[in-house]
């Protein structure tokens, strides 16, 4: 039976009366999501989804349910981890946090199995808007396993994708995924360009970023892709502790302008050589020091750098000097200096792949570079002999 009052009913309603009214309406619907991340949780491990032809639990629900393939995703999730995550649930119910805050925590919990503790969450999650305890919780996945959430982010960097087609009339179609610091560069460079142009200027938001990629591609075009262009970097400001740039354990995880949290080893190599305003925070979240936009490595050592290398110095590139980084072979964070045999020249791909992608580069005899790809380990060493 529908208990919902009537439009009519909602419209009479005073203005305390309707904000008590929503917040009451929006906590059943909390407490309905409860129950129903419940049920699906329960339906997962049962086989009805294969008998009527589906593919999985998540794509039966997101079909007869009518959900979106990420609130069905969840609403599983959080069903598997009511066990794990008490105080989260107690709170739903009292009304002191939201699905929202519970999906987090959810999602953390599954994320770092042993290394999971509710209790050092739920106080945050109860002061908290559900944005930022997700952000919260990215912070705390970091701290707790530092090593998984760099190697998720350098996943989500190798499934960057940009789709080009033509449609019959001509007009080109873009669909793509971008990983958090790929998706924060591109947004940096086309934001002031999508900004309104004056008062007459009644473009959709929409169209003005349209209008900002070509403005950029216009840009690059005029510059005939000119190394010494396309060489000025977009400017990043990136917030992190000492422990963090140290890559200590128990680190939070970093802040970028327009973007996700990202790891200890994405800020080691935007410190490296690019252009980024540093905020460093002690441990009491206070700012001890704000670095100027400038490159790590510049003037006369870069002059240098670029004549001696002349590229990428990674064996079989040739990205030209201006469009590559400078890279410490032993980073100043760890005593490198910045002395021209310290560094060496890499493309953006190949500086990612040796600080998020584990591969080493060294220089050997002669001055030529080895690389070195990852560790692979395969498990635990077997145990010794009493």
């Amino acid at each position: 039976m529908d208990t919902a009052p009537s439009t009519l009913a909602i419209e009479q309603l005073s203005d305390d009366g309707l904000a008590d009214e929503l917040i009451v309406a929006c906590h059943v619907r909390d407490v309905q999501d409860m129950h129903i991340a419940r049920l699906a949780a329960e339906f997962a491990t049962r086989d009805r989804y294969d008998d009527d032809g589906f593919v999985s639990p998540i794509d039966w629900i997101r079909f007869n349910c009518h959900m979106t393939s990420g609130a069905a995703a969840n609403s599983v999730a959080v069903g598997e981890a009511v066990d794990r995550i008490p105080e989260s649930v107690h709170a739903l119910a009292e009304g002191e946090i939201g699905f929202a805050h519970v999906t987090s925590m959810a999602r953390t919990a599954d994320a770092l199995g042993d290394r999971f503790d509710e209790t050092v969450l739920i106080e945050k999650a109860r002061e908290s808007s559900p944005g930022k305890f997700y952000f919260i919780c990215t912070h705390y996945r970091h701290a707790a396993d530092a090593k998984r959430y760099a190697e998720e982010q350098a996943e989500q960097v190798l499934n960057r994708r940009l789709k080009l087609s033509t449609t019959v009339d001509g007009s080109l179609l873009l669909s793509g995924v971008f990983d958090p610091e790929g998706g924060a560069v591109l947004r940096t460079a086309l934001e002031p360009l999508a900004r309104k142009s004056g008062a007459h200027d009644d473009r959709e938001r929409d169209h003005r970023m349209g209008d900002a990629l070509i403005e950029l591609s216009m840009h690059a075009l005029d510059s005939g892709l000119i190394p010494q262009q396309a060489s000025q970097r977009t400017h990043l400001m990136v917030t992190t502790s000492l422990e963090t740039l140290r890559g200590l354990p128990g680190a939070p995880a970093a802040d970028m302008e327009l973007s996700l949290p990202i790891s200890s080893r994405t800020v080691e190599r935007l410190a490296c050589d690019a252009s980024i305003t540093r905020i460093l925070l002690g441990s009491d979240s206070m700012v001890i020091d704000v670095g100027r936009a400038k490159r790590v490595i510049s003037g006369p050592a870069r002059k240098a750098l670029n004549v001696r290398d002349g590229h990428c110095t990674w064996p079989g590139c040739e990205r030209p000097a201006t469009w590559s980084s400078g890279h410490h072979l032993v980073h100043w964070i760890h005593g490198g200096t910045n002395e021209l045999e310290n560094l060496a020249l890499l493309c953006y791909r190949h500086h990612w792949m040796v600080h998020e992608g584990n591969w080493q580069i060294i220089r050997g005899d002669e001055g030529r570079m080895v690389t070195i790809p990852p560790t692979i380990t395969f498990g635990s060493p077997a145990p010794g002999p009493d």
